[in-house]
């Protein structure tokens, strides 16, 4: 896979403005699949290849959960969204995390997705106020890490490596991101993410696809992933404020969507999206976003909440705080704005 020439191919997604004067331009990819792999709508290139980063959270947690472990161990369903979060490195995330290392006999030093300043800034200012190191603890990781932990005790794997593409439980994550995406394992390509832990480069239409395949499993999955699938995606809505955190985007958009959608991000402007099946989508949609320069704070939350409103998931005067986002100046006038500047039209 290679996407040297896809990055021709991308489409003006977000403006912003200063005054009314255009300062910045953000152009990117999108693509909307149905749960039978239909083509909703698509802007820029849908398969442009980018790396599924941390919206690949529900597929890694998946076979973790199929293999026992999560039953072997007690994690309760706030624990399972925790597995399948980026959260904002406060309490009501650390602690739970702290929880499920204990559960399954490891301690904070096994975690080998490195320590990270919580993005939850009252919970950063504390630490720097009290003189205190963040801790893997904070990771925005730490929750899908646990669960790797756990995973690779249960079924005998090496837990001082278990984050290595090598180990039985990275081989078994890319068989089911290979499976929901349908792309073949050996066409992934493979790299570190930031946690360091293995991930997986796909073209955004087979994220879109996977998305909508978590919220409407083909039969052809059988009954046990079916299941397993909905634990996530019910996790997802009951537990939000776990999978993001205070302001985070995922977390308000799965507010906001009230049980129709859930939102997952991934880092360098990536967005995924998948909405329940419904009287209007009834084989379920998945939606994949890739705002091509990597913008996570502006371009991305504006063209998310917008492309939901379209779509009509959550009300069109939703979340206005985001879209359009307001510009301030450092003594909080407004003096701008990020406005969305794309079309859609459904298939």
């Amino acid at each position: 896979m290679s996407n040297d020439s896809e990055m021709k191919d991308s489409q003006t997604l977000v403006n912003v403005y200063r005054g009314d004067t255009i300062e910045s331009i953000h152009r990117g990819h999108l693509a909307i699949v149905d749960g039978e792999g239909n083509t909703v709508a698509g802007l820029g290139n849908p398969d442009f290849v980018t790396f599924f980063r941390s919206a690949a959270k529900p597929f890694q947690a998946i076979p973790f959960i199929q293999s026992g472990a999560a039953e072997r161990f007690g994690f309760s369903e706030d624990q399972i969204a925790l597995a399948c979060s980026s959260h904002s490195g406060e309490v009501i995330h650390t602690e739970p995390a702290a929880k499920m290392l204990s559960a399954a006999g490891f301690s904070e030093s096994d975690l080998r997705c490195g320590a990270q300043i919580p993005f939850h800034t009252e919970t950063a200012d504390d630490l720097i106020r009290t003189n205190t190191r963040p801790t893997a603890l904070h990771n925005n990781c730490s929750g899908k890490h646990a669960a790797m932990l756990a995973f690779a005790k249960y079924i005998g794997a090496p837990t001082d490596n278990y984050e290595a593409i090598e180990n039985p439980i990275q081989q078994k994550i890319l068989q089911t991101i290979a499976e929901f995406s349908s792309i073949p394992s050996a066409e992934i390509p493979l790299a570190i993410d930031g946690c360091a832990a293995a991930n997986f480069a796909l073209p955004i239409s087979a994220m879109a696809l996977s998305f909508a395949r978590l919220v409407n499993p083909p039969e052809s999955f059988g009954n046990e992933i079916g299941e397993i699938c909905g634990r996530i995606v019910n996790a997802y809505i009951d537990f939000p404020e776990l999978i993001g955190g205070s302001e985070r985007l995922d977390t308000l958009i799965i507010r906001e969507a009230n049980g129709a959608a859930i939102s997952k991000v991934g880092a360098e402007g990536l967005w995924l999206c998948a909405v329940k099946p419904s009287k209007k989508w009834p084989a379920g949609l998945g939606i994949a976003l890739k705002i091509e320069d990597g913008e996570d704070n502006r371009a991305r939350p504006a063209a998310a909440v917008e492309i939901l409103r379209r779509l009509g998931v959550i009300r069109s005067n939703s979340l206005p705080q985001l879209s359009p986002m307001p510009i301030l100046n450092r003594r909080g006038d407004v003096v701008g704005r990020v406005e969305t500047a794309f079309s859609l039209l459904f298939n």
